[in-house]
């Protein structure tokens, strides 16, 4: 019977993974096609993501730092948010087809996540693959971290697809998250840069912040003189093709109640997932979901607090030594689903709730400890000084 279900169940994930297989082999034949007829533009970088329909991000900054250094370069972008409508899955596989054309003729290709294409090829010598991870320091597991857990990908799969395969190097906040980094990507130690996040520059352009706070009070004027909670939840799902609606535990009619008129909170969540504020929860002047109206970096220099449950955007609101508050439900199970780096409670840089009144009085009260968040940025992103993208260049293009 044991040997029956062992069968049936890898039956069922070759049946699974049937397609990735096929399109990996079209994709890959493709790919040497290309590279047998066209030579490498040493000129060409490429910047791509999964995670946005525009450049940001550490991508963003990067591209930034080029064109303000030099003008050998000419640039292409792949931007494009999955969708699963019929219409959005012909422009994911355009995509694809686009995106090997430019994988086998740019010498430089940057990614700032998973990016299926760089996986299913074979990279020709002369192209430079360069992963500038989204997620700051080390918090969550990821990539092959996962193995094993129900997050993460099975043994089948990777027999196929090698996922956070081909990378030529890597950048991160810190030395001590490196590890974690070369398990995560399967990758060597020696090609993991400890350089810092080229996003985190913004927190330093403080004539921006006036810019972008001027903007808010246009865009909300009733949020003017109150204090701002950022309420940003982790990504919920397997990966940017299994998008779901986030069902947020926080009650804001709780809130709202302790906290009066004087605050409101922003709404925020991961590009990959979806949530819709439940009519009977929103209060005018004190919910607002602002998805999509304001990088991530702009909504962190707006708020006043943050709230999350496991993301590492905590990483970087720490830089602005603000307080941090963890809104943790689910701990146990998340645990097991994904799993941490380090011990989650001793770990982050602020208190845990279970209660959205508790929550509520922390946030009222203020007897924030900034120190721990201080300690937090100091020990994880040291090199975070205003000038990463600089440094990511040169040693990238030195």
């Amino acid at each position: 019977m044991g040997g029956s279900r062992h069968l049936t169940k890898r039956v069922n994930t070759l049946k699974s993974i049937f397609p990735s297989i096929i399109l990996k082999l079209i994709l890959g034949n493709l790919y040497r096609i290309i590279v047998f007829l066209c030579p490498i533009n040493e000129n060409k970088v490429v910047f791509a993501s999964y995670r946005s329909n525009q450049l940001d991000g550490n991508l963003e900054y990067i591209y930034k730092e080029l064109k303000n250094t030099t003008n050998k370069y000419s640039f292409v972008f792949i931007f494009e948010k999955y969708s699963s409508t019929v219409f959005g899955r012909l422009k994911y596989y355009k995509q694809m087809i686009t995106s090997i054309y430019h994988l086998a003729t740019s010498r430089y290709f940057f990614i700032d996540d998973y990016f299926l294409p760089v996986y299913m090829i074979n990279p020709r010598s002369g192209t430079e693959i360069i992963q500038l991870w989204h997620a700051a320091g080390a918090f969550k597991k990821f990539g092959h971290s996962t193995i094993g857990k129900p997050y993460g990908p099975s043994l089948e799969y990777l027999k196929h697809i090698r996922i956070h395969s081909n990378y030529s190097k890597a950048f991160v906040s810190t030395d001590e998250v490196i590890p974690f980094f070369e398990e995560a990507f399967d990758m060597p130690a020696k090609n993991i840069y400890p350089l810092g996040l080229p996003r985190t520059d913004y927190f330093f352009e403080t004539e921006n912040h006036n810019k972008i706070k001027e903007k808010f009070l246009n865009d909300f004027p009733e949020l003017e003189n109150k204090k701002l909670i950022l309420y940003a939840p982790t990504f919920r799902g397997k990966s940017h093709q299994h998008r779901s609606s986030f069902n947020y535990c926080i009650n804001f009619n709780v809130m709202k109640k302790v906290l009066g008129d004087n605050y409101a909170i922003l709404v925020h969540l991961h590009p990959y997932m979806t949530m819709n504020i439940d009519e009977n929860q929103q209060h005018a002047g004190f919910v607002f979901q602002i998805d999509g109206k304001y990088a991530i970096e702009e909504i962190l220099i707006l708020s006043d607090i943050l709230i999350t449950d496991y993301s590492s955007i905590i990483f970087d609101y720490s830089i602005l030594n603000r307080p941090i508050g963890f809104y943790v439900e689910d701990l146990e199970e998340y645990t097991k689903e994904r799993d941490f780096y380090y011990q989650f409670e001793n770990f982050v840089p602020g208190p845990l709730f279970a209660s959205s009144n508790k929550l509520a009085q922390w946030i009222k009260n203020g007897e924030f400890n900034l120190d721990t968040v201080s300690m937090f940025k100091e020990r994880f992103l040291p090199r975070c000084d205003g000038k990463v993208s600089s440094r990511v260049v040169n040693q990238i293009f030195k």
